[in-house]
């Protein structure tokens, strides 16, 4: 049997959906499947590949794909690949068509954004009845997909993303810890409450921003500093004028020395380390990968209480608040920085729950044997 697949991810952005492929590869390989890739030239994503050990064909647009669909449908024979994993809609159309000229191939879309409206009209119809299964990264997303979705329920599938724990463990010495905090602007005992995300209104910084001023009035013995991790310009994925509001309103609100813009960074797990409490405002995510980053850095994680985010944690790993209710989430805070003891129990069974449902080797192994049923059914 082929144990071979191609991620097809056509993308000039930068986020979760086009990171996927490239985190999935080394566990891929570690389980014994080879995966090749088709991006756009000049991407990050196609960087990304070649970063994670595969050399992937590449077309100047979505457009060029479709007219060398002769040379994809001979490069997949060629390597006897029978899989192809598609990650943004606009890619089905590629993928819809080479199942199409050659129906012995599986062709699978995983639904990273959460769908809000239905597909069903006689293109998507046709695209998605070449779908041999359809991946949904939460509950959420997968009872969104039953009702968007022209496919049978049994060909939509929930299967959580996950990641591998080993790099978010504590690895910073006292003395780096406490450098890495007054870098932040983070001084002495004070607790750190960090916001890590695009700098975009769905992120919830601006309703985390008018919490932290309710904190500041209502409990004004806390000592606490926010930071806000997060690109500051377009080419980063942040909203610029965002930004700018962002920064207008910590002015007014008199919260400058309180709160750090601290910019792009990819050193997330060892920020994790600076800080004592974790805020994912977020009003709609399809899953929520920072806050299982952040519960496997042993954080006390406090969440939005929609979308995917109350999957993932609870009462026993963390807390939740309306993503529109600044006084839950400044009471919410207030809790959490006033209790050491609450943040390392909450923190702990958090990590204990990452490692036992969320780790990128139990996503990639039901993602295996996703591609290993639909190998063995009928054409």
């Amino acid at each position: 049997m082929s144990r071979k697949v191609m991620h097809i991810c056509l993308s000039n952005g930068w986020g979760g959906l086009e990171m996927y492929s490239s985190r999935i590869i080394p566990e891929l390989r570690r389980q014994g499947w080879a995966a090749h890739g088709l991006a756009l030239a000049g991407s990050r994503v196609a960087d990304s590949l070649v970063e994670a050990g595969i050399a992937p064909l590449t077309v100047a647009s979505r457009g060029q794909a479709l007219l060398r669909v002769g040379r994809l449908l001979r490069y997949l024979k060629a390597h006897d690949i029978r899989i192809l994993h598609c990650h943004k809609s606009s890619d089905l159309r590629l993928g819809a068509l080479l199942v199409t000229l050659r129906p012995s191939l599986r062709l699978f879309f995983t639904d990273h954004m959460g769908v809000t409206r239905p597909k069903k009209d006689p293109y998507h119809r046709w695209a998605y009845g070449k779908v041999s299964r359809l991946l949904s990264i939460s509950e959420t997303t997968r009872q969104r997909n039953l009702a968007a979705f022209p496919l049978p329920p049994e060909r939509i599938r929930r299967l959580y993303l996950g990641i591998d724990p080993a790099p978010y463990a504590p690895r910073l010495t006292d003395a780096e810890r406490h450098t890495l905090r007054r870098q932040l602007g983070i001084h002495g005992d004070t607790v750190a409450i960090g916001l890590p995300g695009r700098l975009t209104p769905g992120k919830g910084q601006g309703i985390w921003i008018e919490a932290l001023a309710g904190l500041s009035e209502r409990y004004p013995a806390l000592a606490w500093h926010g930071v806000l991790i997060g690109g500051l310009t377009a080419a980063e994925g942040s909203s610029e004028a965002f930004v700018a509001e962002l920064r207008d309103r910590v002015a007014e609100l008199g919260l400058g020395e309180r709160v750090t813009f601290a910019g792009f960074r990819n050193d997330l797990p060892r920020l994790f380390e600076a800080f004592d409490i974790v805020c994912v405002p977020s009003r709609n995510e399809a899953f929520g990968l920072t806050v299982i980053e952040a519960m496997a850095a042993g954080k006390a994680v406090i969440g939005a209480d929609s979308g995917a985010i109350p999957e993932l944690i609870d009462g026993q790993t963390g807390r939740l608040a309306a993503p529109d209710d600044s006084l839950a989430w400044c009471n919410a805070m207030a809790e959490l920085a006033g209790d050491a003891t609450l943040r390392q129990r909450l923190g702990e069974a958090a990590r204990q729950e990452v490692s036992a449902h969320f780790t990128l080797e139990s996503h990639v192994t039901g993602l295996v044997k996703a591609y290993t049923d639909t190998l063995d059914e009928p054409a």
